[in-house]
This record gives C-alpha cells, structure tokens and sequence, in this order.
C-alpha cells in the first residue's frame, strides 16, 4: 500500500488594507463644477444655432481629418471669405480638373460661398487626394453645423473609402498572379 504524505503550505498572512475616505469637495470647487454644466449648456446651445453666430468669432476654426485610400488630408474649415489653400497653393490650382469632388461637400450644404479652406494632404495621388480632402472637409462640415450630416450621409461624403494595395502573396507574382506555368 502507498503512503501519501501531506504537504504543508504555509500561508501568508493578509495584509489589511486603508480603508477608503472620501474627502469632503471644496465649496469652491462645487462653484466650478457648476459653472462647467452651464458652460456645457449654453456650448450645445450655441452648436445647435445657426452658423451665423460661428461667423462673428474670428480665428475660429472646425477641425476634420479625411481619409481615402492613402491620402491623409488635415483640414481646417473657416467661415468668411477667403481663398481656400491646399499645401499652401490655392485650391483650383493644386486639384485642377477635380475642383467639382473636392467642393462637393460645400455644395451640397450651400456653403460654398460662406466658407474656406486650409488644408495639408500627404500621400496617395491627385485623386485619393481630392478623395480625402472632400471627406475631410465633409467632416468639418458636419462639427459646424450638425443639421448638415443628414444630407452629407445620403451622398455618402461622410463614408471613409478604405481600399488600399492589396498585399503579394509568397509564392505569386502580385497580390493574385500566379508565375507563368508551361507544360513542356
């Protein structure tokens, strides 16, 4: 007959823990608390306003990142009267033919001549481009004046085209083209 033996464990005694104290919140603070939900108040007020009060603070921007394929376009939406800048050339000058795509979103709102643009885009080419920066300023539109997005959703200005290269594959040529097979 086998013999078991028994092992000792020793075990650690507990260690105990601090109980928790909530300190007491300072009057002043309490002040500033809500002040910060009237802030929050009268901001969403002022959002859901008409862009004409935008108008009157100067310097003011609205900030949008667009994408397409490669492209990254980081556009920053005034609202005035000024030319619109990509890379510090002017808009028709740099998108030549596709002028009409990249101002697309501004037409459709009826924007095109209460706004301009600055905007910095890397990567891709022309078209991927003009691809972002209309998805970009699509964007911006959108934070402006949240009424738009409706419109902007239906002519799908605010969907992301994510198509890339695919990626080569071991053994193949490309993504999908096999090397070139002869029977003899």
């Amino acid at each position: 007959m086998a013999t078991t033996t028994k092992k000792t464990t020793t075990k650690k005694p507990a260690i105990p823990r601090k109980p928790r104290v909530q300190k007491a919140v300072k009057p002043e603070i309490e002040e500033s608390v809500s002040q910060a939900s009237e802030h929050q108040a009268t901001a969403q007020a002022h959002v859901e306003s008409k862009h004409e009060e935008v108008k009157a603070a100067k310097g003011k921007y609205f900030y949008a990142v667009g994408r397409r394929k490669t492209s990254v376009a980081n556009v920053r939406l005034f609202f005035g009267k000024a030319k619109s800048q990509v890379n510090n050339r002017d808009l028709a000058q740099y998108f030549g033919g596709f002028v009409d795509e990249v101002t697309k979103p501004l037409q459709l709102t009826g924007l095109e001549n209460q706004v301009y643009v600055y905007a910095n885009i890397k990567g891709g080419g022309v078209h991927s481009q003009a691809g972002a920066l209309a998805h970009g300023i699509a964007r911006a539109v959108m934070l402006a004046s949240p009424d738009h997005r409706k419109v902007l959703k239906k002519n799908s200005m605010l969907t992301r085209d994510s198509r890339r290269k695919e990626r080569k594959k071991p053994g193949l040529k490309r993504a999908r083209r096999g090397p070139q097979w002869a029977k003899r």
